[in-house]
């Protein structure tokens, strides 16, 4: 997706020596572009966290409130902010950046996107871990997110549009099963807290491959589980699957129709990462490996 906003070195800088300038000397360097964000990382031990498109720039703020209190309750790492950045008009007109941005601790590891799937394995259990500790009912005023935690079928205009503009390989194969998903029964508990975005990027491994961090916690919102357990094809192969599947099982057991919506989200969340611009072909790269094991799975 095209940045709205270029987010540099120098207009980071800038903000630190406003906002925050006991920080602004340390070394500065773009480690990372998501999609909605641009990560610095801020001399050894922080990140600067900066949003790089309006349709996003809210999701900061959603972290900034909610991810001191969940911190506490998860057993893995994840970027609570350690200082918070308002919004800056900038200096004689120049300079300006319109919304809050993040100071997170830098945790050191590896991107989980850029290990191969057989080592991911060793994730499944700390993710089960991890996703059973957060599956909480969450307070009513939780983040609301318009595209995770709803009714799959709410997915299923942009699933078929994707495949009609031929963006997705496959797309018979693609379109069948998601008829065959779609109507699986829905969600009848109370509404739970939620990552959101359950993909290979948003994990950090440490040297041993264990789970370093779970980290973007922008789409982070409450409703049905199956939106994170969709994890179980977006990071996992065949075995890990097994084992994450196995170690959630006294929570969602094999049979819960939680498992075929799960299926259906990883469709969906495969299918939107072909939409992925050049600047982030390793997404459009996870897309294609994800979408094969959805599609393939018996």
């Amino acid at each position: 997706m095209r940045a709205d906003l270029d987010v540099t070195v120098d207009l980071v800088r800038r903000l630190l020596a406003e906002q925050h300038p006991d920080l602004a000397g340390l070394p500065l360097e773009i480690v990372a572009n998501g999609w909605d964000n641009v990560m610095l990382r801020l001399g050894d031990d922080l990140a600067v966290r900066m949003p790089r498109r309006e349709v996003a720039a809210h999701l900061v703020e959603h972290e900034q409130r909610w991810l001191p209190a969940l911190a506490p309750h998860l057993p893995v790492v994840v970027p609570t902010p350690v200082r918070v950045g308002r919004p800056s008009r900038g200096t004689a007109g120049s300079g300006a950046y319109p919304w809050a941005w993040s100071v997170v601790p830098w945790i050191t590891g590896r991107r989980a996107a850029d290990v191969p799937a057989r080592r991911r394995r060793a994730l499944a259990a700390p993710l089960a871990d991890f996703h059973l500790a957060l599956h909480t009912p969450a307070p009513p005023d939780a983040p609301v997110n318009p595209f995770r935690g709803m009714p799959l079928s709410a997915r299923g205009a942009a699933v078929r549009a994707r495949v009609e503009r031929g963006i997705v390989p496959d797309g018979p194969h693609v379109l069948d099963l998601w008829s065959r998903l779609v109507g699986t029964p829905g969600w009848s508990g109370p509404p739970l807290w939620l990552h959101g975005d359950p993909h290979p990027g948003n994990l950090v491994m440490s040297p041993d491959d264990r789970l370093a961090a779970v980290v973007d916690f922008g789409d982070m919102t409450s409703g049905d589980p199956a939106t994170d357990l969709a994890t179980a094809w977006l990071v996992l192969d065949d075995a890990g699957r097994a084992v994450y599947r196995a170690r959630l099982g006294e929570r969602y057991a094999d049979d819960d129709p939680v498992w075929l919506r799960a299926r259906g989200w990883a469709l969906s969340m495969a299918t939107s990462m072909f939409e992925s611009g050049p600047e982030t072909q390793w997404v459009r790269r996870l897309g294609a490996e994800a979408l094969h094991r959805v599609l393939d799975d018996a």
